[in-house]
């Protein structure tokens, strides 16, 4: 029986002179599992078979580790220091962006009900969100440009400034990766 070694815990070192506390397996018991499998003929069907299996079970892993946040199993897109203090930026705070879609959802209500009044006032209330959500994302794009600059100043920060604001438009319990910090904590 293996022990299992986690990822995140480095391996000791095992001193030379020191029993390895099993013994030292025949040449054919030790080749004879990697040699069945490269050996076996594969057919394209079954080729095709593995690879799907694999990109399940790679799928899976990443879906989990975007509910979870664990970095090692995220996609490319959300990989990576700067990526992760841009999320957390935006998850610590509101945003106007965030709340667009229940609003959009009373603007369209507002203007389709027959007063012309109230199709008017849909209708200014549609600019009024607009012009919040660009000053907004202005406000939150030279802020975090700022912060990326002093904290990782090596890093590449291509992208990071839209995928914080994309991240904004989302409402914050449909974010993925899961945000892991609480708003108003400081990223």
């Amino acid at each position: 029986m293996k022990p299992q070694v986690n990822a995140a815990e480095p391996r000791q070192p095992r001193d030379p002179q020191a029993p390895k506390g099993r013994p030292t397996p025949k040449r054919n018991e030790a080749r004879g599992p990697r040699r069945t499998m490269a050996s076996k003929p594969m057919t394209r069907k079954e080729a095709v078979k593995r690879q799907r299996e694999a990109r399940r079970a790679d799928m899976a892993r990443q879906r989990e580790a975007l509910a979870s946040g664990d970095e090692r199993y995220l996609p490319a897109r959300d990989k990576g220091p700067v990526r992760r203090l841009a999320r957390d930026f935006v998850d610590a705070r509101y945003s106007v962006a965030e709340f667009f879609l229940p609003m959009a959802v009373i603007i369209l209500v507002l203007s389709m009900l027959p007063s012309m009044q109230l199709k008017n006032i849909s209708l200014l209330l549609w600019l009024v969100v607009i012009l919040l959500i660009v000053i907004d994302s202005i406000g939150i794009s030279v802020r975090l440009k700022k912060k990326i600059r002093e904290r990782y100043p090596d890093e590449n920060r291509r992208g990071a400034i839209a995928y914080a604001l994309m991240r904004t438009l989302q409402m914050r319990r449909m974010r993925l990766p899961k945000p892991q910090v609480a708003r108003g904590e400081k990223p």
